[in-house]
């Protein structure tokens, strides 16, 4: 399960309904406004209008309150992550351009051997996919909260550690630490990285994949269940700039940085207005990634935001790559 839990930001005593006194849990600024509403239109957790707030400093939209102790409802047994079944056509387009990424970052890392760790890597494919590309890769670790992954991510012959990242602890130190679609499902993003930056080697890289709130799709669906919300899933939101001062701030540099398609989110967003209108049904039984519009939605926003990213557009997922700042200091 790609979720984590802390204490929830910004809601005590002197919390006022309008958002005013709402703290960001980026750069922990007051004065947090109002900036969309949102249901579970993918899996139909809870029939609640959740609140998202804009950070009048830094940009980064977040969810308050954060249902932190609510994670066995918002993530049904039917959650797309636990799922493995036959992957589609654009997935496995996917999966060969992430493989590519993966290897360049693999190719730039030098000694014999490679340790890696995957937050939020479920039974550990991913692994078995870097395993395949470097055979240097000597130590694999999962940090995951699912514990039924956990039987099959050892059988494959990896560490398991079933917790919270902020919890896992360990005297190795790791080459590549992946964070795919992970740090937008946390309550205290900067904590998380500063842990990570704790078990990163001096040449270590960090990959994270999370989405990108500065997009075409993000402004057009702000008050209509926009995909990217994934609500009540994602918790923190960033774009280019307020995700780069984070890093800033938790002792990293961006060393590269590319935005990426954001299909999923555009059919979501796209199936959300046609179930408003009653033209489709979406039910907790058959969530919408299994809806039969969904790959195919997909496919076409794929080749849509593919297209624009080469006309320098900025579609709603990105990829960024830290490594440790010169100088920082690593406890």
């Amino acid at each position: 399960m790609n979720a984590h839990t802390d204490m929830v930001p910004g809601r005590g005593p002197d919390a006022a309904d309008s958002g005013t006194r709402t703290r960001c849990p980026a750069c922990q600024e007051t004065g947090a406004a109002p900036w969309a509403s949102a249901r579970d239109v993918e899996y139909r957790s809870s029939d609640e209008e959740f609140a998202f707030y804009r950070c009048a400093r830094c940009g980064v939209l977040f969810l308050d309150p954060m249902p932190v102790d609510r994670l066995a409802e918002i993530y049904p047994a039917n959650y797309y992550a636990y799922a493995s079944d036959e992957q589609s056509f654009a997935h496995r387009v996917k999966d060969r351009l992430d493989a590519l990424r993966l290897r360049r970052i693999l190719s730039g890392l030098t000694g014999g051997e490679l340790k890696v760790l995957d937050v939020g890597g479920g039974d550990g494919w991913q692994l078995d996919v870097i395993r395949g590309l470097d055979s240097r890769v000597s130590f694999t670790q999962v940090v995951d909260l699912d514990p039924a992954a956990q039987e099959r991510a050892v059988a494959r012959g990896h560490r398991f550690f079933c917790g919270r990242v902020e919890d896992f602890s360990t005297e190795e130190r790791f080459d590549l630490i992946l964070l795919i679609n992970l740090i937008e499902h946390v309550s205290d993003p900067g904590e998380v990285l500063r842990t990570l930056g704790r078990h990163l080697t001096p040449q270590g890289v960090i990959l994270i994949k999370t989405p990108n709130t500065d997009s075409m799709d993000a402004r057009l669906f702000r008050h209509r269940d926009w995909g990217g919300y994934h609500c009540p899933r994602h918790w923190v939101l960033f774009d280019r700039r307020n995700f780069t001062r984070l890093a800033h701030a938790c002792g990293f540099t961006v060393s590269r940085f590319s935005y990426t398609q954001g299909a999923p989110f555009w059919s979501t967003s796209i199936l959300a207005a046609l179930a408003r209108r009653g033209w489709v049904t979406v039910t907790a039984e058959r969530p919408m990634t299994r809806h039969p519009l969904f790959p195919i939605l997909a496919a076409g926003f794929a080749g849509f935001d593919l297209a624009r990213q080469l006309l320098g557009g900025r579609p709603s997922q990105m990829f960024v790559e830290l490594v440790p700042a010169r100088g920082s200091a690593r406890r």
